[in-house]
């Protein structure tokens, strides 16, 4: 008999949590070294890599951390850490079809890969981000090309982690380009600039920003529903946006009462999960956009991930 769990970063409380998604309740916490952010699934669902980021956001000072752990699913246990070193503040993370793992590594700007990341005792190769501070990335399906989110440099790069001496197409979409999202097709990146307050989607062809227009205050993520329609969370005014992907106007706002960190959605259900920074997960219906339920959390509860165990 199979049952959905929901694997989730809490990264103030230095842990990756399992939630039983029927019940709500936490079943097992994993510890982490302090200040795990991202985390990805291999395609078998064996496997999650987690960045050790080691501070507790982008804007705090220090060097952070240097390592990507290995988290057996069923096992619950760490059961092999990755030494970046000296590559520091590993932040994005993501995974192709073939199941290879890249890595963006913020303050050294470099784009790692790991070819066969169960068994990885160092990258197999290194790529610079092409930007300062490259703290996101998008990767398409086949992990030829990466787009970086540099929040320093207030870029996005194409760059080709398997081609190095191909050179890296930058544009200018805004300031602090952070949220990313690629279109179905992969023709299209859709970016969230931060400082500017503005959404902008980007040809991925040629790296041209196609269109630019007004966002909530501080719209910090962008995820693809299954219908097509963009998600969006903001800071700035404590709310999720529905966004028309073609003219990237807002559908629909959500207010909320606490900021949302980051979610993920079903697999198959029209089912979003909603971190928020007052330590509870919602669960968002995606057709009513009405919560059905919250769930209280650990401290500062971050990227999550649906199972079936």
């Amino acid at each position: 008999m199979t049952r959905e769990v929901l694997l989730l970063v809490e990264k103030c409380s230095h842990c990756i949590s399992y939630y039983d998604i029927a019940s709500g309740n936490r079943e097992a916490s994993v510890a982490l070294p302090d200040f795990p952010h991202e985390f990805v699934v291999d395609p078998q669902g064996r496997h999650a890599y987690i960045g050790h980021y080691g501070v507790e956001t982008s804007g705090h000072l220090g060097e952070g951390g240097h390592s990507i752990l290995q988290l057996d699913i069923a096992a619950r246990a760490v059961v092999h850490t990755l030494d970046l070193s000296p590559y520091r503040r590993v932040h994005g993370l993501q995974m192709d079809r073939l199941g290879r793992l890249y890595a963006l590594s913020e303050s050294s700007a470099t784009l790692l890969v790991f070819d066969r990341p169960a068994h990885a005792t160092a990258p197999d190769r290194a790529v610079p981000a092409g930007g300062i501070k490259s703290h996101l990335f998008a990767l398409s399906a086949d992990g030829e090309c990466a787009y970086t989110m540099n929040l320093l440099s207030h870029t996005v790069v194409k760059v080709w982690p398997h081609d190095p001496c191909r050179p890296p197409l930058a544009c200018h979409p805004g300031s602090k380009p952070e949220g990313n999202c690629l279109s179905e097709d992969q023709r299209t990146l859709y970016v969230s600039n931060r400082l500017d307050n503005t959404l902008a989607a980007i040809d991925t062809q040629d790296m041209r920003v196609r269109l630019c227009v007004a966002s909530r205050p501080d719209a910090t993520r962008i995820y693809r529903a299954h219908d097509g329609s963009l998600l969006v969370t903001n800071y700035g005014d404590r709310s999720l946006s529905v966004v028309d992907p073609s003219s990237l106007r807002e559908l629909r706002n959500i207010r909320l009462d606490a900021r949302p960190i980051a979610l993920s959605l079903h697999p198959t259900q029209a089912l979003a999960f909603v971190s928020m920074d007052d330590d509870r997960l919602g669960y968002l219906d995606l057709n009513t956009y009405g919560f059905e339920r919250w769930v209280r959390t650990q401290r500062e509860p971050d990227v999550s991930r649906v199972l079936v165990l």
